[in-house]
């Protein structure tokens, strides 16, 4: 019971992954119907049941929008593994605070930036007008979309793709 189920709303908006389990248990209440089947079947002592791969709810769940969580991964993903002085793309990056923290910068979205070492090690502790640095782009909070949620999943389960409208734009490198 170890593979994920892509749960839509009652609209077909993805909304939420979940394990095998909690589907059937969904399906079996009526409160989600199955739209498309995995590989291979589950069983339970008296009954075989097609593994679910995508389902949609009966009703229609409101629930406020997901926040990307602040951690190094995401300020680099956000980032796109680009130093934001001086454009060296790779995997060798530091967090940067452009205003330092001991100088009252706060360890929040529009204060981290990804910086190789060397502009890392250049700035220290100035501020970017006395190092003489300016960013590429100015840092903000990356706002979640279904791909953000989904992006883990996206290769392994291609039944999900006619459900994820930003899939294309994956497919086609414009993300």
């Amino acid at each position: 019971m170890g593979l994920s189920v892509l749960v839509l709303n009652q609209n077909y908006e993805p909304l939420n992954i979940c394990n095998e389990k909690r589907a059937i248990v969904l399906v079996d209440r009526g409160k989600a119907e199955i739209l498309e089947h995995g590989f291979g079947e589950l069983r339970s002592p008296t009954q075989a049941f097609l593994r679910p791969s995508v389902i949609r709810l009966i009703y229609m769940i409101k629930r406020p929008r997901p926040k990307a969580r602040l951690t190094r991964k995401e300020v680099f993903q956000r980032d796109r593994y680009v130093c934001q002085y001086c454009g060296t793309k790779g995997k060798d990056l530091t967090i940067d605070h452009v205003v330092p923290r001991h100088r009252g910068g706060k360890h929040m979205w529009d204060n981290l930036v990804s910086a190789c070492r060397s502009c890392n090690h250049r700035k220290g502790g100035k501020t970017l007008e006395e190092a003489k640095m300016t960013l590429l782009r100015r840092p903000i909070q990356p706002r979640v979309t279904t791909y953000y949620i989904l992006h883990p999943y996206l290769q392994t389960y291609v039944e999900w793709k006619k459900f994820v409208p930003e899939w294309e734009m994956v497919d086609d490198g414009g993300l």
